[in-house]
């Protein structure tokens, strides 16, 4: 009986908590959201404007999408540093490359972070630094949505379900068939512009699927995310209390 009762102690340990729940949702409608803004403003940019819309709802529109995504960036940033599975601080939400779990997917993720404040400081500015100092920055935003993907991809098991998959595709269809349709739609101008946004929209997807099928995709991902989870408690609690690491050994849901 005493057998039965550790081993569904030690199941009840290995099975995400709310918190993974709520980080893990929080960063896919944040990146959804994210999503949404990018090919909106993709489209505002290429002149189009539904029937029956006047420009100053897309506009409005599109700034909305963009606080709504911070709101929800917000919630996963939280809930993922109050989750304590694995040892996340503000620095390292903030700071490229700086935590010990995952340290490149996270890397991405504080970078998208940083770009998504810059945008938006920038845009509180925008009055005060010009419109060619704001345009400068915020094309920053097409820069942060592949590492915000990636980094959604790269820092969970649950990237090779078939939902998430899809919610991951989609994305990257939306974006990049939203630029492909801003160049149809350019004029004769610009040329080095819709040159590099060309070779950027085949590169992306290229490099999107490349990086999933080294990293999140390919196998033994989940005994990579246990041994880095325990290499990160071991230098933030030597000699602690180690009862979280029996979900890294379990591999029911341990790397989360």
């Amino acid at each position: 009986m005493s057998a039965t009762v550790q081993l569904a102690t030690v199941r009840l340990a290995a099975a995400p908590s709310p918190l993974w729940y709520a980080t893990r949702a929080g960063g896919t409608v944040a990146l959804l959201l994210l999503t949404a803004t990018v090919v909106l403003g993709i489209a505002a940019g290429g002149r189009y404007v539904p029937g029956r819309i006047a420009r100053f709802e897309v506009g409005a529109l599109h700034r909305n999408l963009s606080l709504l995504t911070t709101v929800f960036l917000g919630l996963h940033i939280a809930t993922a540093i109050a989750d304590p599975f694995v040892h996340l601080t503000w620095l390292d939400a903030l700071v490229p490359f700086a935590s010990s779990y995952r340290p490149f997917w996270l890397g991405l993720g504080a970078l998208a972070v940083d770009l998504l404040l810059a945008v938006l400081l920038t845009s509180a500015l925008r009055l005060r630094i010009g419109r060619r100092a704001w345009k400068a920055v915020h094309w920053a935003a097409y820069a942060l949505w592949p590492l915000a993907l990636l980094h959604g991809a790269g820092t969970g098991t649950d990237t090779r379900l078939t939902l998430q998959l899809a919610l991951t595709a989609g994305c990257l269809v939306s974006v990049v068939a939203a630029v492909w349709w801003r160049l149809l739609r350019a004029g004769p101008g610009h040329r080095t512009a819709r040159l590099w946004a060309a070779l950027s929209a085949a590169a992306v997807p290229v490099l999107v699927l490349a990086l999933l099928a080294a990293g999140p995709a390919g196998t033994g991902w989940t005994h990579h995310g246990s041994a880095a989870r325990s290499d990160a408690v071991a230098t933030d609690d030597r000699g602690g209390d180690n009862g979280g690491d029996s979900r890294a050994g379990t591999g029911t849901g341990a790397d989360r």
